[in-house]
């Protein structure tokens, strides 16, 4: 059986057997679901056979501490390849194989449990998207969004800093607020030099899967501290802080230079600011105030 999901205007095909039980396991796309397409950005498929990473260089391997996702990517002559755990304390549950350019990948699963095919179906749709379109002037960023008067509001910071804690005192203080995506929202530039923010089926640990688009209104980076205060950043400050928040192969210079012309684009065109805060009311009328 074969859908198609369409993710900041980039529609691509999930191809699996016609007996796959865990349907139910993947609503989070129900909301991008288009009608079946020939042409897709790229395709994701079951592997007929067992994928390795023998022989391939690795050169993606993050250190990781329980609890958090491993991924590890290796190249080969022919193509990627990425192993996956969603736990630094579990073994990989699933390899996939991808082409040089990302337009079809290949997912085997090593542990056929419904927990872990789900991670590593919905992980190899994540990679293979931020991979496959970030020469499309597009960026998979990890933050949380809130929408208000038409515009979209980017938290940006390291996990467990206070992302969703901010966009939760919005809904809560800013009135007119609404929760677009909690994790991993899609911001594209499109040619007319417009900069949108994309709901996706990707939101962390919040349901939160909205097909809604919204105007890119600012980008916050989240700090902690004592008091309450919100500063523009400049154009170079405003690019290292979308560098340090969106994925991506960064160190291929192929893959690289779409997501640099991207973060280039963003960083000139839209607000950054950084908002160093406590995790209180205050800090979202502080935020709203300069952002709005």
């Amino acid at each position: 059986m074969t859908k198609s999901y369409q993710v900041a205007g980039h529609i691509f095909n999930l191809c699996l057997p016609d007996d796959f039980p865990f349907w139910e396991g993947l609503d989070a796309y129900s909301p991008f679901e288009v009608p079946p397409c020939d042409a897709p950005v790229f395709t994701l498929e079951v592997a007929p056979e067992p994928v390795s990473a023998e022989g391939k260089e690795k050169v993606f391997d993050a250190p990781t501490e329980a609890g958090e996702t491993v991924i590890k990517l290796y190249r080969g002559p022919q193509d990627w390849v990425f192993e996956m755990s969603p736990d630094a304390r579990i073994h990989t549950v699933a390899l996939l194989s991808a082409e040089p350019d990302f337009s079809r990948g290949k997912v085997h699963f090593v542990s056929r449990t419904r927990r872990s095919v789900l991670f590593a179906i919905n992980n190899s749709l994540m990679l293979i998207f931020a991979f496959r379109t970030a020469g499309l002037g597009t960026l998979e960023m990890h933050a949380s969004v809130i929408m208000n008067g038409g515009r979209a509001f980017l938290f940006l910071a390291k996990s467990g800093t206070g992302k969703s804690t901010h966009s939760q005192l919005w809904l809560k203080n800013v009135p007119g607020s609404e929760l677009l995506n909690d994790d991993n929202p899609i911001v594209r530039v499109h040619e007319d030099g417009s900069v949108k923010v994309y709901g996706s089926p990707w939101s962390g640990k919040t349901p939160c899967y909205k097909n809604l688009v919204a105007d890119a209104g600012a980008f916050v980076q989240i700090r902690r501290c004592a008091e309450n205060k919100i500063t523009r950043l400049s154009v170079f400050e405003a690019y290292v802080l979308l560098y340090t928040s969106s994925s991506g192969l960064k160190t291929d210079s192929v893959l690289a230079d779409g997501l640099h012309a991207t973060m280039e684009k963003i960083a000139v065109g839209c607000p950054c600011f950084v908002l160093d805060c406590r995790p209180d009311d205050e800090a979202a009328l502080v935020c709203s105030q300069a952002v709005l």
